[in-house]
């Protein structure tokens, strides 16, 4: 592919800035222009978006940086390990609702029946979304999953506000030993039933 460049100061831009402007000559792109932005001395405006190449194509294009000197700014402006992560839209479990597992047939899974010691949490929140909040933040969530802890006055109020985009859409949950040891009991029972069922 042939192509024509012209290189010229840009007087749209600080002084120091140039652009280029390269002509495609041949191909299916003939006639396109790409255009690219450089610096050649110290940049004082921060808000300058970086090189960026602009073509009448509806397609997008890659960008090329060119760097004409080092740069001294820090690349993470961002404080501590929480801030690096995308904010969580709240009660997005809600999109999911209505919609259920099927088998290989094609024919819908029964709904689950939840524990009775968990309550939902949020307007018009129901134990399907329950379950798929509770799945999700068990096999997502890096933190421990204890529930909303705010009062449940509060979050029936203003949700918006009192609700912790990081914990499921459920009252927090007291595990006490009790519930340790009858979950236990029913592990060994399933595991002597499938003991039993591998003999025959």
């Amino acid at each position: 592919m042939s192509v024509e460049k012209k290189k010229f100061d840009c007087t749209a831009l600080p002084k120091g800035w140039q652009r280029e402007e390269i002509i495609r000559k041949s191909g299916l792109s003939a006639g396109k222009v790409d255009i690219y932005y450089y610096s050649r001395g110290v940049r004082t405006d921060a808000s300058l978006v970086p090189p960026i190449r602009q073509t009448a194509s509806i397609f997008k294009q890659p960008v090329t940086v060119h760097k004409t000197q080092e740069g001294k700014v820090k690349s993470d402006f961002k404080q501590g390990p929480q801030s690096q992560d995308k904010p969580k839209q709240l009660f997005w479990e809600k999109r999911l609702e209505g919609l259920r597992a099927c088998d290989i047939d094609g024919l819908e899974l029964d709904a689950m029946e939840l524990p009775k010691g968990l309550k939902p949490v949020g307007p018009h929140v129901g134990d399907e979304t329950l379950l798929q909040s509770v799945a999700t933040a068990l096999h997502v969530s890096a933190q421990p999953v204890t529930g909303q802890t705010g009062s449940r006055s509060a979050l029936d109020r203003n949700p918006g506000v009192f609700l912790n985009p990081d914990q499921p859409l459920v009252q927090a949950v007291q595990v006490i030993d009790d519930d340790i040891k009858r979950q236990e009991d029913r592990v060994l029972s399933a595991r002597k039933k499938l003991q039993d069922a591998l003999k025959v």
